[in-house]
């Protein structure tokens, strides 16, 4: 029995509506988007290529959208052939009306005609059935034709014509991007991905100007913060080590904005020139300042610098990569300017010398690397990295090299050179073989025997096996290594320090094969090194008696905090000099992609804390000038590699590299 023609078209609705919605989401993680009506004005940037929450049946929508063209086609000629038959039949009539009559025979002929006609019509409907995804026999499993009446025929008609419109009915953003093709939606998809990144440059760059600091109308540094929500501190000064990346990113901009780093250079190395002295004590001639303040002198009207060189530092220690860092800036900045002119000046030449000249005395060390308080680098605070710590050692080999570029024969030059020359072979060979730690050569270790005497020692330093902290064994991979973070007698302090390692890729003392294992450590612990934020500091956290023996219950240094396993955005620039320069430059895109997600929006903060880098820093200031210009480096070095070669050097192959045999105790 038929149903009711109300019904079958109330059934015919809801199953093009059916039709017409889009499909269901595969892993609907929030309530943002469990539904695609629930919020039609999405943005493209909710959504990623690659990203297994949000599934588009793109081909099956192509195919619905083919055969509703198809089924078009195929009406047409389905109106024109029933027209034809139309005209035919009457003429036919037309011709019978002549006749006197019709006989019993024709009637019967005449209603055969038209059943035939009737099971024409349905075998051509369920035919284009077949054929259609959308038919309603495929939706509701009624016929398409009613009973064969003039009004059921007008029914037909309309039911084609709305079944036609279907596939236009999407309104809503999401679905419209459903009617793409999937190379397309990934195209809008990195294109507006690319917009946003403009945007967070430009607003980099604009936060950078306004840090600058004018010393008689010429700028000569950058703020350290600028936070208008926090006391300044000594955030309002100019650092040595955070003007770097500031001015290695004027260099590297296109054109280049070298001017700044001129006048810093200059002014810092003024500086050094000063008397210094802290409690009675006058530190050495070579000594560059860790920060300093434009002050405005009211009385005399005129500005006046005034340099920190230690004595109000937390804890009072001078810096000792200041110096470093200097010589590093500089030649840089010769790289970039081709200003020779600049390097030739005595006053500059002077000024390297007084620096290397406190690394290169003469004094009681039985090791090429350079004894160093605790809080005299980066890690400016108590944090056990006293003694021969990486960082200042790389910095150390990386000022050594530069300098050799630098420095001219004349005026006692030749002699620097010459020391110079010494000390990076010895440096090397300490650094390449005695930091170096990798799944065999922590093996070694473990096995060490204790208490050897003579040149024919293999655990020259008499650690002790049971030293090794328990963290160490799961941490170490089977593929990658590092440099470890300090060595000295009876000691090694195996935590991971980002700056160091990446300095040591960039200065060329970690060989090749170890830089690549350490690229390899990062991939293998990314978790742990990355997390949510780029970068760790150090790795792993020093945690209760640990942390209060070694930090002195320091409350800024809590566990997974500031210098103590805190992430550090400004390291994006190391990152991403040691990616590119290893040959692996999808690691720094993938944590510079992981930056852009929070770095602007949460105000370029100092740091993060957390074990994963999940939280801003609880002490960290906002607009941080070095996370703001760490950033924009690591962008500018990912779209144009070639501004690696301001921050790195060539593997210098006269410098001979150590054998790294096995221990003899294995």
């Amino acid at each position: 029995m038929s149903k009711p023609l109300g019904e079958f078209f109330k059934e015919e609705k809801e199953a093009e509506e059916a039709a017409a919605r889009p499909p269901p989401y595969a892993h609907a993680t929030s309530p943002e988007i469990d539904s695609p009506r629930s919020d039609p004005s999405m943005k493209l940037s909710d959504f990623t290529a690659d990203d297994d929450s949000v599934s588009f049946d793109l081909q099956r929508l192509k195919e619905i959208a083919e055969a509703a063209e198809k089924k078009k086609k195929e009406e047409k000629n389905r109106k024109k052939k029933e027209k034809k038959k139309k005209k035919k039949q009457a003429e036919k009539d037309a011709g019978s009306s002549k006749t006197e009559g019709a006989t019993p025979s024709d009637e019967d002929d005449s209603t055969k005609s038209e059943e035939g006609s009737g099971t024409s019509e349905k075998s051509e409907s369920a035919e284009l059935a077949k054929k259609d995804p959308l038919s309603p026999e495929k939706c509701t499993g009624t016929s398409a034709t009613p009973p064969s009446t003039g009004k059921a025929k007008k029914s037909v008609k309309l039911k084609l014509q709305r079944h036609d419109e279907a596939p236009k009915q999407p309104t809503s953003l999401l679905t419209s991007y459903q009617s793409m093709r999937s190379p397309e939606l990934s195209a809008l998809i990195v294109e507006s991905s690319k917009e946003s990144s403009a945007a967070m440059v430009e607003e980099a760059w604009e936060r950078l100007k306004k840090s600058y600091v004018y010393y008689r109308g010429k700028p000569v540094g950058t703020l350290a913060a600028m936070d208008p929500t926090a006391e300044a501190l000594n955030y309002n000064q100019v650092f040595l080590r955070d003007f770097v990346p500031t001015g290695l990113a004027c260099l590297m901009k296109n054109p280049a904005e070298p001017e700044i780093v001129k006048n810093f250079l200059l002014k810092t190395l003024h500086l050094q020139g000063r008397e210094k002295m802290v409690d009675n004590f006058t530190l050495g001639e070579g000594v560059l300042p860790a920060s300093f303040k434009v002050s405005n002198d009211s009385d005399r009207a005129k500005e006046t610098i005034v340099a920190d060189f230690g004595g109000s530092a937390i804890g009072r220690v001078a810096p000792v990569d200041s110096g470093f860092w200097w010589i590093i800036l500089l030649w840089s900045y010769n790289r970039c300017t081709r200003d020779h002119a600049l390097v030739e000046l005595p006053a500059v030449q002077n000024g390297m010398k007084l620096i290397l000249n406190l690394c290169l005395s003469d004094g009681f060390d039985t090791f090429p690397t350079l004894l160093c308080a605790d809080g005299c680098s980066m890690i400016d605070r108590r944090m056990g990295i006293y003694g021969y710590p990486i960082e200042i050692q790389a910095l150390f080999y990386f000022a050594l090299r530069c300098a050799m570029q630098l420095l001219k024969p004349e005026r006692g030059g030749k002699e620097f050179l010459e020391r110079i020359d010494k000390r990076i072979i010895a440096l090397s060979f300490h650094i390449q073989k005695y930091y170096w730690l990798d799944f065999t050569h922590l093996n070694n270790i473990y096995r060490y025997k204790t208490e050897e005497y003579s040149h024919t020692a293999v655990n020259k330093f008499n650690v002790m096996p049971e030293s090794i902290p328990d963290w160490v064994f799961d941490f170490m991979p089977l593929r990658g290594g590092y440099l470890i973070g300090n060595v000295s007698p009876a000691r090694m302090d195996f935590r991971w320090f980002l700056v160091g390692n990446c300095i040591a890729i960039l200065s060329c003392l970690a060989t090749p094969d170890q830089a690549t294992a350490i690229m390899d450590l990062i991939e293998e612990r990314w978790e742990d090194l990355i997390g949510e934020m780029p970068l760790k500091i150090a790795y792993p956290a020093l945690e209760g008696h640990e942390w209060r023996t070694i930090t002195g219950y320091d409350p800024k240094n809590t566990r997974w905090s500031y210098h103590n396993g805190g992430s550090w955005p400004t390291l994006l620039w190391l990152l991403a000099a040691a990616c590119i320069k290893t040959g692996r430059p999808q690691i720094a895109k993938r944590a510079i992609e992981l930056a852009e997600q929070r770095l602007s929006k949460d105000g370029w903060p100092e740091y993060y804390d957390g074990k994963t880098g999940r939280y801003i820093g609880k002490q960290a200031r906002r607009y941080q000038t070095w996370s703001i210009s760490g950033y924009l480096i690591a962008k500018m070095m990912i779209e144009d590699p070639s501004n690696l070669l301001l921050v790195s050097l060539e593997e210098d192959k006269k410098i001979a590299k150590p054998r790294l045999a096995r221990s003899a105790t294995v």
